[in-house]
């Protein structure tokens, strides 16, 4: 097959750099690589034919086809040696003016038709092309470090971008063996657009007082099905890296408050916990492993109360059967007896809340989180709240715990964690979506391949039901008084009417 671009250059030896300019030769290009800096240059040279060499050691890329590729590598000292190139990517040092600049001088260089690409993560591409003669000819190609693994790649078109550039870029990226997505040019793209509501909605959970971090990363993996918890997930991406694409996006919407940053985020910046790499982030690290305290167990109660059961209790016939599957002894008069435990299971409103408006003893009342079905997960989380008596608490842990299914027990929050966060991603997501920056496909795909989600948001929404989504934000919007928990028009109108969030409008 023909290779779209014969002929590419990249700039930049980075980590981003050496992987776009890897998997182009393998898609057949002939690559110039250029730096400055002659020893980066060389160590980015021999890097690159160091992983096809593992690759072939791997049985992943025959000998052949490794020393055709390192012969389509060619250094070069400058960007004068790129006139030949019909596509240029630049993946330099992530600032306007020096993209520019670059952008700038190539444009002295290559022929009027070559194809002009930078690798931007958070910068506009309509800003980066501003000052060129030929705008329309340059266009935003985000990959994901590392790029041989990670396979997606946003392709994302400025004001002035000709789509037939966009096009040649999307053919080009399934060529090199990526799923290309279009995105238009706004803050954060998708992928870092749509990642919002995952840390940054953990970070206030965190902040309230609610969990800690290891108790909340439990519940993301194993209620909600996540690969990692949020506060692993930073770790592993590193605090220098996370928490200025949160600042940058938050900014560049002007300080719209689904995208607020957090303090805990900035302040553990300062102070150089950056994750992983530093030794100590969320976790510290003692060779590359977490060190992370053995959560409570379980305790040891002599008698079980019996159990009353809300009639608002979300999914309440399921709960009815869990309880007997428990063993638990239950009560169904209209209301609790002086010695039951009063079991709640709201959606977006807080324990507090509820054994308030049910007029329940607050001393007896524990919540469930029950928006994912309970023989989906593998934990189950209890709310107490301010007034939980010890000893009901106690009871209520023992219950669930009678089966071996592990149970955390947070503090009262409204949504509880696993709400809170899935309600958030989706809504972002959704924003996305009315804001027409993708197609709910390209969505989907984009956040699966880039981010790792058990479920693209929109799927994930369907999973669990957009008008359960929607009553977790109007009750958590009720309880928190705050616009960030504001129901998209676009997830209200499929929530209201039963649509699935994965069909696009006609």
């Amino acid at each position: 097959m023909q290779t779209q671009y014969s002929n590419v250059g990249v700039v930049g030896t980075g980590a981003m750099g050496r992987g776009i300019a890897q998997i182009a030769a393998q898609a057949g290009s002939r690559v110039r690589l250029v730096d400055s800096n002659p020893a980066a240059l060389d160590k980015a040279v021999q890097d690159i034919g160091a992983q096809w060499d593992k690759l072939v050691q791997k049985g992943r890329m025959d000998a052949e086809a490794a020393a055709a590729a390192k012969a389509r590598l060619l250094p070069a000292a400058s960007v004068a040696e790129l006139a030949d190139c019909q596509l240029v990517v630049e993946a330099i040092v992530e600032r306007l003016d020096a993209k520019r600049a670059l952008f700038a001088q190539l444009e002295e260089v290559v022929a009027t038709d070559a194809v002009l690409a930078s690798n931007t993560s958070s910068l506009s591409v309509t800003a980066i092309a501003a000052g060129l003669k030929h705008p329309q000819r340059l266009a935003g190609y985000h990959f994901f470090n590392p790029v041989p693994l990670m396979k997606v790649v946003e392709v994302i078109a400025g004001l002035r971008t000709d789509p037939a550039v966009c096009a040649g870029l999307t053919a080009y990226a399934r060529q090199m063996g990526h799923q290309p997505v279009q995105a238009q040019d706004t803050p954060g793209f998708i992928v870092n657009h749509a990642g919002r509501g995952f840390g940054t909605e953990a970070l206030r959970i965190v902040s309230e007082g609610v969990a800690d971090f290891a108790t909340i990363d439990r519940i993301l993996r194993d209620q909600a099905g996540f690969k990692l918890g949020p506060f692993e997930l930073m770790d592993l991406t590193a605090l220098d890296v996370s928490h200025p694409v949160m600042e940058s996006i938050y900014q560049q919407y002007y300080d719209e408050p689904r995208y607020r940053p957090s303090v805990i985020t900035a302040q553990r910046l300062a102070g150089g916990l950056l994750g992983r790499k530093t030794g100590e982030g969320f976790y510290r690290y003692v060779d590359g492993q977490a060190q992370v305290a053995p959560e409570p167990g379980v305790p040891e109660v002599g008698e079980l109360p019996p159990v009353w059961v809300s009639s608002r209790a979300a999914r309440r016939q399921e709960l009815y059967q869990l309880l007997k599957d428990l063993g638990a002894t239950i009560e169904t008069g209209q209301s609790p007896s002086i010695n039951a435990l009063s079991l709640v299971a709201p959606l977006g409103f807080d324990v507090t809340t509820v054994a308030v408006v049910e007029r329940l003893d607050p001393a007896r009342t524990v919540g469930i989180d029950l928006l994912v079905e309970d023989s989906a997960t593998r934990r189950r989380v209890l709310a107490t709240n301010p007034a939980t008596r010890a000893d009901m608490r106690d009871a209520a842990h023992a219950l669930f715990a009678r089966d071996g299914k592990p149970v955390s027990v947070i503090r009262d929050s409204a949504g509880f964690v696993t709400q809170r966060v899935v309600s958030t991603i989706v809504n972002i997501a959704s924003d996305i979506c009315q804001q027409r920056i993708c197609s709910p496909q390209d969505l989907e795909t984009a956040v699966t391949l880039g981010l790792g989600y058990p479920l693209g948001p929109l799927a994930m929404g369907n999973r669990w039901g957009p008008a359960n989504v929607l009553e977790v934000l109007f009750n958590m919007q009720t309880v928190y008084g705050d616009p960030r928990y504001r129901p998209s028009p676009w997830l209200r109108r499929r929530g209201a009417i039963g649509l699935s969030l994965l069909q696009e409008e006609s």
